[in-house]
């Protein structure tokens, strides 16, 4: 039986360069967004387990005995090195009343419960009789790595539960993390999660939910970067929508068409990756004004090097313009086509500007958040070092 409540949070990310050229098997380099989403687990009455996701309006309870049949039914050998098969994907989803091809984030999100409930507790005992309530500062469906960032703390709560990993959070400490095995035990639980979700992730997003920091990803290796500062941005949503899928395969035509002229501009990308990798890692924790002009120059290449490949959007130049117009620095992330973009902020940034900034952001009908690159992955809190927001939201019970 589980008795105590507890808080946990893990980091969103965005992609700081290397997008697109990282499918044709050149450097990206990936960074935990400081927006985050937390998770509150506590005992829930005898023999029941309990979700709530308000954020896509999920309430769910499970008798524990029903789930421990269902797992016996399932009869796999769950373990975090297999992916999970179609036939129990199908079989959790009659279950739960999910439809065969359901694909939006309350079924999704569900079904990626119910798996990781039963794999972590076939593998470590019993069906824990636990609340679970999450709730997330990410905007879901934003290339931010939101669904990375619930697996991750799925993972970090239910092997907490189960007591396959330690609950390091010590009487008077405000935050804890656990050790490097555990988070390694943490980070392929979450990439099965993910697997549920998105069917074939990278694993990057997850990486970046459990270590936190920045990572460099290139033909399917993942590398911690030795130290990242944390650094301050403003992240603006466009609120375009767009197909990854379609403008994926727009570069890869286009490469096609025009191999001189693209494998260039590829190879270009990926020493933009490199070169931002070697001063992040000369940086100090806490960098001066001097490190930033490089940066600020990056930024500016590798934004106009992906409107050359194809996946700029009219609403990201507008952003690259307003922000221009307040001496600061912006690149899209992730997909392009709309999306997001990110703006970075330098020490010597005045409040006014970045306020100013934010606000013309706004008038252009894009949602705006101040936050940090470089945050620190899944962490346990005591309630006092959570704000106000935080609290309030994990209060709703």
């Amino acid at each position: 039986m589980w008795e105590r409540s507890l808080v946990l949070s893990a980091p969103g990310k965005v992609i700081l360069h290397g997008e697109h050229a990282v499918v044709h098997g050149k450097v990206a380099l990936a960074v935990a967004l400081d927006l985050r989403t937390f998770l509150r687990l506590r005992p829930c009455a005898e023999g029941k387990v309990c979700v709530r996701l308000p954020g896509v309006g999920v309430v769910r309870s499970w008798d524990t005995s029903s789930l421990q049949a269902l797992r016996r039914g399932v009869a796999a050998d769950f373990d975090e090195s297999k992916s999970p098969s179609v036939e129990q994907l199908h079989t959790l989803k009659e279950f739960a009343g999910i439809a065969a091809g359901a694909s939006a984030p309350e079924s999704l999100a569900t079904l990626a419960f119910l798996y990781m409930c039963l794999a972590i507790s076939a593998k470590y005992g019993d069906v824990p009789n636990v609340d679970i309530l999450v709730w997330s500062e990410l905007p879901t469906g934003a290339g931010l790595g939101s669904s990375a960032a619930y697996a991750v703390c799925l993972a970090a709560a239910l092997l907490t539960a189960c007591r396959a990993i330690s609950c390091p959070l010590k009487e008077g400490e405000s935050t804890a993390r656990w050790t490097e095995e555990e988070l390694t035990l943490i980070n392929s639980w979450a990439f099965q999660g993910e697997r549920v979700i998105h069917g074939n992730p990278s694993g990057v997003d997850n990486a970046v939910g459990t270590w936190g920091g920045a990572l460099r990803y290139q033909s399917g290796k993942i590398t911690p970067l030795k130290r990242v500062p944390m650094l301050r941005i403003l992240l603006t949503n466009t609120k375009v929508p767009r197909s990854t899928k379609v403008l994926v395969a727009g570069v890869k035509e286009k490469i096609l068409k025009f191999p001189a002229i693209m494998n260039p501009v590829l190879d270009s990308i990926d020493a933009i990756s490199q070169e931002c990798q070697s001063v992040l890692e000369a940086m100090p924790a806490n960098p001066s004004p001097e490190y930033y002009p490089v940066l600020e120059e990056l930024f500016d290449i590798n934004q106009h090097h992906l409107n050359v490949i194809g996946v700029g959007h009219p609403s990201l130049d507008r952003l690259c313009q307003v922000t221009a117009s307040h001496g600061l620095h912006s690149k899209m992330t992730g997909a392009g086509g709309g999306g997001c973009g990110i703006t970075l902020l330098r020490p010597d940034t005045s409040p006014l500007a970045t306020e100013a900034a934010k606000r013309d952001l706004c008038a252009c009908g894009f949602e705006c958040w101040e936050t940090n690159i470089g945050a620190p992955g899944v962490t346990l809190h005591s309630s006092s070092s959570l704000n106000a927001e935080v609290l309030h939201a994990l209060s709703e019970s």
